[in-house]
């Protein structure tokens, strides 16, 4: 069984930044699986973000983030992170880690975690 346990949300001014941390349950999930970020805002679908690849060479971004967040991955923790850099009200939300294939979207995702809030004031 996969396990994802996020942390790192919290509030912050616009123009400030934010690092989210999602632990893995082992080296297994980093080998087998590609790791995502997704994010949910009241009244809207659940968003992709970002996502990065089983070796970690490999990431995309969706164009709302490209340049401003970057999805790393930290092999020695077993975790996976999202340093997040000029933050906007528009990325308030709920911010999920996620594990499967390289796909954008959510339902090519296998596990998730409990989520982490982020909000961001102006």
């Amino acid at each position: 069984q996969v396990q994802l346990v996020e942390s790192g949300g919290g509030l912050v001014q616009a123009g400030g930044s934010l690092r989210l941390s999602c632990a893995t349950s082992g080296r297994s999930t980093f080998s087998t699986y590609v790791m995502g970020w997704f994010r949910h805002a009241p009244g809207k679908e659940r968003e992709f973000v970002a996502i990065i690849s089983r070796s970690g060479t490999n990431t995309y971004y969706s164009v709302s983030v490209k340049g401003r967040f970057t999805i790393s991955k930290d092999n020695t923790q077993n975790t996976v992170n999202l340093q997040m850099n000029s933050l906007k009200p528009a990325d308030t939300a709920l911010y999920y880690c996620a594990a499967g294939t390289w796909r954008i979207s959510a339902g090519s995702y296998d596990y998730w975690g409990q989520g982490t809030q982020v909000t961001v004031s102006s």
